[in-house]
């Protein structure tokens, strides 16, 4: 590994010479709940994963065998309590709103908009934020043991962090509402039917399976990359003819990139390819 960089043991990142950067979170005894300074940093490095060279790759995971993240850690989590008068309540109607957008919303949204392509692999129950980084991913493979768990109903509380946005374009609207509605638990191969994720393997083979294809997505062109997801992200929103506009855009983009011209050479060389990612 080139590079390995922790928050108090707890969040750990390594970037291999491979151009693959693994994100882990490392709490397994609090089941990988997910705390502020956890989140914050997370968000910092996927934001910096764009920018980086050394970076072609993200895979996010966790510790242990049980446990991806079981969403926001309730004991450490709080809602910062804003100035005002002695006699002013300690919450007040916009303060979680606002904590939102701050928090889950812009974890999920570092992860949608990394420019470098994501891996999510689920080695455990993912819950809450937890389930929704794993769908935010834009791949998803997952161990056999794990549950997927909208949990926020059993709370008492809607769903955050985009759920409700991504669980329709992922699996339809009636499903996305049985699942948040009940919070069921979703066993792997039952999300892996319903298209929350990629591919469902053994425990023991998840560390392998996802390493190689992180590994054939770091050896790829990593601008083409970026762009087609650019474009399959913004295909949800646009207009036919918008998304024509965007494709022919993001193609005129992308043939500017050493990566495109080293294709063409390889192909009129009858070469195998090197791609280096810009």
């Amino acid at each position: 590994m080139t590079d390995e960089t922790t928050v108090d043991d707890e969040l750990l990142w390594e970037v291999g010479d491979d151009g693959v950067a693994w994100l882990t979170l490392n709490r397994p005894d609090a089941a990988n709940a997910i705390t502020p300074d956890q989140r914050n940093r997370t968000i910092e490095l996927m934001e910096g994963a764009s920018n980086d060279l050394n970076v072609r790759c993200v895979v996010i995971t966790a510790a242990g065998e049980r446990h991806f993240c079981t969403g926001a850690d309730l004991r450490v989590s709080r809602i910062p309590v804003n100035p005002g008068p002695p006699d002013a309540p300690e919450k007040v109607l916009g303060d979680v709103g606002r904590n939102i957008k701050r928090g889950a919303q812009r974890l999920v949204a570092s992860i949608m908009d990394c420019e470098k392509p994501v891996i999510a692999a689920v080695n455990g129950t993912a819950a809450g934020i937890g389930a929704h980084i794993a769908f935010a991913a834009d791949l998803t493979i997952a161990a056999d043991n794990p549950k997927f768990i909208e949990g926020f109903v059993r709370r008492g509380i809607t769903p955050d962090g985009g759920g409700a946005w991504m669980l329709p374009r992922l699996t339809g609207l009636h499903k996305a509402k049985e699942m948040i509605f009940f919070g069921d638990d979703i066993r792997a191969d039952e999300a892996e039917r319903l298209g929350l994720v990629n591919k469902v393997v053994p425990q023991a083979e998840l560390r392998a399976t996802t390493a190689e294809w992180a590994g054939r997505l770091a050896e790829s062109p990593t601008r083409a990359l970026m762009l087609s997801k650019w474009l399959l992200n913004r295909s949800l929103e646009s207009s036919r003819q918008t998304a024509f506009e965007d494709e022919a855009w993001a193609q005129e983009m992308a043939s500017y990139s050493q990566d495109f011209q080293e294709g063409v050479a390889a192909f009129k060389e009858r070469r195998e390819v090197r791609y280096r990612g810009w």
